[in-house]
């Protein structure tokens, strides 16, 4: 299982129908989903979030403090991940971003860039990268 756990919902309905189509894609490859916690301060946020942690998942915290790696770097993390851990756990903070509490049980920090990216669009973004790293994966054509 893949879950992206996340701070806040997403209310313009244009990136909720962009994050469903993109769960709906990647289901059909891997059972993910995504779950919320309600926006608040960074510390009630976080343990909200730890509190939906599995214990054994490979926990990945999106930090614009991560390591930037390419897409293929990406699907090789994933694959890796899921044949030990057989779960990972995708964290995304508020617009506070995520506490020292969060970003010290994890187990990897990933940055997509030195960007600031509004939160829905990002879930977006990463569901897309989780879809693409599948295609990559499975050797299927996807467009670059």
């Amino acid at each position: 299982m893949i879950r992206i756990i996340c701070a806040g919902k997403i209310k313009e309905q244009y990136l909720v129908n962009l994050i469903e189509d993109y769960l709906k894609r990647i289901n059909k490859y891997h059972k993910t989903e995504v779950v919320e916690v309600p926006d608040s301060t960074i510390e009630d946020e976080s343990e909200r979030i730890i509190s939906k942690l599995n214990n054994k998942s490979y926990k990945i915290a999106l930090s614009i403090d991560g390591t930037k790696i390419s897409s293929a770097e990406f699907a090789k993390l994933i694959d890796k991940s899921l044949m030990i851990y057989s779960n990972i756990d995708f964290i995304i903070g508020g617009s506070n971003g995520l506490s020292k509490k969060v970003l010290d049980i994890v187990n990897y920090q990933l940055s997509f860039s030195d960007l600031t990216f509004p939160h829905g669009l990002f879930r977006g973004i990463l569901l897309e990268q989780i879809y693409r790293s599948f295609k990559i994966l499975n050797n299927e054509t996807y467009h670059k």
